[in-house]
């Protein structure tokens, strides 16, 4: 069997190999083996191959994979999911109160209930989502003008 069919044969299975890893590890060493499979097949003798295939996977290792790395990991602020709604605006749709409401929240319809429990949201109300409780927007209305309830625990 030639040299260039077995180094391309190593590659190929630390390529399969890095499918199921997901490091950036195995991937820069299948990519040593690929470029020894080129020497290989150029006619370069054993030594010359293995120098190749270090050289080249040392090298990918400190210059490919950190970048790949860093375009391909979220970073330390990136939220997802439902986290990534908190601190956006709404438009409230119908009132909300500290018990039910709806909004319009990243284009999607919501159940809503208020952050501050006295206040009471008229629709049409810019509101800001303070946290998000299941599937229920918990909003605030930061304005000077919304609709206060007596607060029953003050005097």
């Amino acid at each position: 069997m030639p040299d260039w069919l077995i180094w391309l044969i190593i590659a190929g299975v630390l390529a399969a190999a890095e499918a199921a890893s997901l490091t950036f590890v195995l991937i820069m060493f299948a990519g040593g083996a690929l470029t020894a499979a080129g020497t290989a097949a150029l006619g370069g003798n054993v030594l010359v191959q293995c120098l190749v295939a270090t050289a080249t996977t040392v090298a990918l290792l400190a210059g490919v994979r950190p970048v790949a790395r860093r375009h391909l990991a979220p970073g330390p602020g990136t939220s997802t999911g439902p986290d990534a709604l908190v601190g956006q605006k709404a438009v409230v749709l119908t009132e909300v109160s500290a018990h039910d409401g709806r909004v319009r929240l990243n284009g999607s319809e919501w159940s809503a209930r208020a952050y501050d429990e006295r206040q009471v949201l008229p629709a049409g109300t810019v509101v800001r989502v303070m946290q998000i409780s299941g599937a229920t927007a918990v909003v605030l209305h930061e304005g000077p003008y919304f609709e206060s309830r007596p607060d029953p625990t003050r005097q």
